[in-house]
């Protein structure tokens, strides 16, 4: 199985999970494939980010959804088009966690692949 982080970014935010509260929060847009499958999936994971180089993500914070899966491999087309609903769709994810996302404060620059 090969797995691509398209796209991570992390934000300030704001959560209290598991009595802590989080002060960021990673997006990740996976891709995974095998055995002539795709698999895209978006992640919000909040994290306590108590200075500004505190990333230690905790993964209890944590909501994911599968996004698209079926036959193919990566497309950068399906991914575009997954891209323009990743800020509504990462919303919903922080608030069943009671979060939410500061989509204006990047804490650091998105990465793509």
């Amino acid at each position: 199985m090969k797995t691509v982080n398209v796209y991570k970014q992390y934000f300030g935010g704001e959560c209290t999970y598991n009595g802590r509260d989080r002060h960021g929060v990673q997006v990740l847009f996976i891709a995974e494939s095998d055995s002539g499958m795709i698999t895209y999936s978006l992640s919000v994971s909040f994290f306590p980010h108590d200075t500004d180089d505190d990333y230690a993500v905790s993964y209890d914070a944590e909501k994911s959804v599968t996004l698209y899966q079926g036959k193919g491999r990566r497309s950068k087309k399906r991914e575009a088009e997954l891209m323009k609903e990743l800020h509504e769709t990462a919303d919903s994810l922080a608030k069943e966690l009671g979060g939410e996302i500061y989509w204006d404060k990047p804490l650091r620059e998105a990465e793509t692949a």
